[in-house]
């Protein structure tokens, strides 16, 4: 293939994302997560194509999960084509402790970040499309998730303080890149385990949305992206105001044990007290919270002095202290 061909509509409209929505800079050194499938392929295609307009520094990044029995040689097919395209390639391969999905996903993005802290780029670009934004808001509304999961795919956000995570093709189809990758025969490694029923995004892929797609909304896809997109904004507010109001809520200095003000926090809408309760226990706890914990900590700004929770991540509890929550040793 030739390593030119001329510009398509696709081509047109991410750079038009990248430049609105400044997902790049100018020269920015960027690495590239290539799996091998048609999305990242085409991902990759597209920045190759763009790079003379933008001067980026570009490069390939290969994980090898070692989950089938062709890994080694999909990992051998992105590393040639790195060499075809004259990319540096850079590749990690995960020890056996990698066993599910969400293990997977966090290795993956520590690898990656890691990567990329260590030579030098400043951004590290996935493939996700909008098909991967509407099947991830099912998921995770099956799940019984809340705006914040439902948004969980957007465009950027920090993977390490010099690090940006991007997803530039949230505004191209599943359907896009495969026609993309056909036309510009560009080889597609089949990843066998995305036939697998076992995992529910499959599920969702293969069942779900087809059955939306015939019964409900032929257009489902976009539209739940769409819904995705406008509560990435809501969420973007809430958790500005619910810092801000956490600040309020925090004594001047520093305190132990950590503490809230319930005057501060008493009359704030419940959707902020939830926050900035989550923003809070994200900060003095080793696990993230469940909904159940948030809720009884957003109990205690109405309850009796000295009330209390039952433990928490790490064994702690709130208690209530005259006018603050706060967390302390479960002695």
């Amino acid at each position: 293939m030739p390593d030119f061909l001329p510009w398509t509509l696709l081509h047109a409209r991410l750079h038009r994302s990248i430049r609105q929505r400044q997902l790049f800079q100018q020269g920015e050194r960027i690495l590239v997560a290539v799996s091998g499938g048609q999305d990242s392929l085409c991902l990759i295609r597209l920045l190759l194509d763009l790079q003379p307009k933008w001067g980026w520094e570009l490069a390939i990044a290969h994980c090898n999960h070692f989950w089938r029995a062709d890994s080694q040689a999909n990992a051998q097919y992105v590393h040639e084509l790195a060499t075809v395209w004259q990319v540096p390639y850079h590749q990690a391969t995960a020890n056996a402790d990698v066993i599910s999905e969400a293990a997977a996903r966090d290795w993956r993005y520590g690898t990656l970040g890691a990567i990329a802290q260590q030579k030098g780029y400043t951004a590290v670009v996935t493939g996700h499309t909008g098909s991967d934004r509407a099947e991830t808001l099912l998921y995770n509304l099956i799940r019984g998730s809340g705006a914040d999961g439902l948004q969980a795919l957007t465009w950027q956000r920090e993977l390490l303080p010099t690090v940006q995570l991007v997803r530039p093709l949230l505004e191209v189809w599943r359907s896009e890149t495969a026609e993309f990758c056909h036309e510009r025969d560009l080889h597609v490694w089949q990843d066998s385990t995305n036939d697998d029923l076992y995992y529910a995004r499959n599920r969702i892929r293969q069942e779900l949305l087809p059955y939306l797609k015939a019964h409900f909304n032929p257009q489902v896809e976009p539209s739940l992206a769409q819904t995705a997109e406008l509560l990435r904004a809501d969420v973007d507010f809430l958790e500005k105001t619910a810092e801000s109001l956490k600040r309020q809520a925090t004594p001047a200095t520093d305190s132990d044990p950590p503490r809230l003000s319930r005057r501060v926090l008493k009359g704030a809408p419940l959707a902020l007290q939830r926050r900035v309760m989550r923003q809070w226990l994200y900060q003095e706890l080793p696990q993230a919270p469940s909904f159940e914990q948030i809720e009884k900590l957003v109990a205690l700004l109405h309850a009796p002095n000295r009330s209390q929770t039952d433990s928490l991540p790490g064994g702690a509890i709130a208690t209530v202290d005259g006018d603050w929550i706060k967390i302390v040793d479960n002695i």
